[in-house]
């Protein structure tokens, strides 16, 4: 699968080591790490397995995350142009090839 980030700060976080290890500390980092070998690994949004991935609701209704350490997730959405939809127009997470990375951290306090 294809990556993009909504920042350069993100994209500097998922792109040194020595950063997510001074921001996220070890755990934090090495989940982070695993994830985005994940996410390159996988065709599609629809093959990830690891990190509990769920599309989610309310205000982050169109993105999906999964889990890194403790309350903290890795959030993105699709970045396909176009989203892939299904009858229904939720966006199709199997056909998803292509996410921009929206956000890390802990989004539930």
């Amino acid at each position: 699968m294809d990556i993009e980030f909504s920042s350069k700060d993100l994209a500097e976080l998922c792109q040194s080591e020595r950063r997510a290890m001074r921001e996220l500390g070890q755990p934090g980092a090495r989940k982070l790490f695993a994830r985005l070998a994940d996410l390159t690994a996988a065709a599609h949004v629809g093959e990830l397995v690891a990190g509990f991935p769920h599309p989610l609701q309310g205000d982050r209704a169109g993105q999906f995350s999964v889990r890194l350490d403790g309350g903290r997730r890795l959030v993105f959405r699709a970045a396909n142009a176009p989203i892939p939809v299904d009858d229904d127009g939720s966006i199709d997470w199997t056909r998803v090839t292509r996410v921009r990375i929206e956000f890390i951290g802990d989004y539930h306090g």
